[in-house]
């Protein structure tokens, strides 16, 4: 395991310990929050913890059958106690670049149905301000590139259809991604996430703001836990 994926493996575990017994868990998805996934099959299976997961991609739900996690509908929950995802990008004010994976939706709902959001990210992922990473938008297939053009005229930078091979990146929900190229220069995410959503064929945006409670970041000198002061997890 090279440097980098032992940070994330040490980040996802160590997410694991705000997951107590009874409670209703928001399953992320990415490289990092696997590691989450399988540690808490672990503690299934060797510590008897018992909880119940809702994923938030189909990957995510096939890695949490397999560690045997039990999984329920987020239709049948009136919440969950807690989310556990990875972040593209996350800034001082703990807001998100999210969606890499092409599962923003369903990570935004499963977010803004939890009680609280912790995160798990190595140190690359910290930023000043948002944006060197593309930021994801789920667009609908119907005239994307109509949608794409005014994606591009709002924020006045490249944006592209998110590609495999020749054919568009196709997500759980049968939508497709435009990748907003828009630099480090995100300093209003709040506003401008009220903005993109205000184009028809926009689906959802990857800028999850308000949402994060607690960063698990690995560094090559440890696991430093960043609450963030406005959260709703007591530090």
């Amino acid at each position: 395991m090279d440097r980098v994926e032992l940070l994330k493996q040490q980040a996802g575990i160590e997410a694991c310990k705000y997951v107590t017994n009874g409670m209703k868990v928001g399953l992320g998805t990415g490289s990092t929050v696997k590691y989450t996934v399988i540690e808490l099959g672990r503690r299934i299976a060797e510590e008897g913890l018992e909880i119940v997961g809702v994923p938030t991609s189909l990957a995510t739900e096939k890695l949490a059958t397999k560690v045997g996690i039990t999984l329920v509908e987020l239709s049948d929950c009136d919440n969950l106690d807690i989310v556990i995802d990875g972040a593209d990008e996350f800034d001082s004010e703990f807001n998100l670049i999210k969606g890499g994976g092409a599962a923003l939706l369903r990570e935004k709902i499963v977010a803004q149905e939890s009680l609280s959001m912790v995160v798990v990210a190595d140190e690359r992922k910290m930023v000043e301000t948002l944006g060197a990473f593309p930021l994801p938008i789920e667009i609908t297939p119907f005239s994307h590139q109509a949608t794409i053009r005014q994606l591009t005229k709002l924020l006045d930078c490249r944006v592209n259809c998110r590609m495999a091979g020749d054919n568009p990146v196709v997500t759980d929900n049968g939508n497709y991604i435009a990748d907003a190229h828009c630099g480090p220069k995100i300093t209003d995410p709040v506003n401008l996430e009220i903005e993109i959503l205000k184009i028809a064929g926009v689906v959802q945006v990857g800028l999850f703001n308000n949402m994060c409670d607690v960063v698990v970041l690995a560094k090559d000198s440890g696991v430093e836990i960043k609450n963030n002061p406005n959260g709703r997890i007591p530090n």
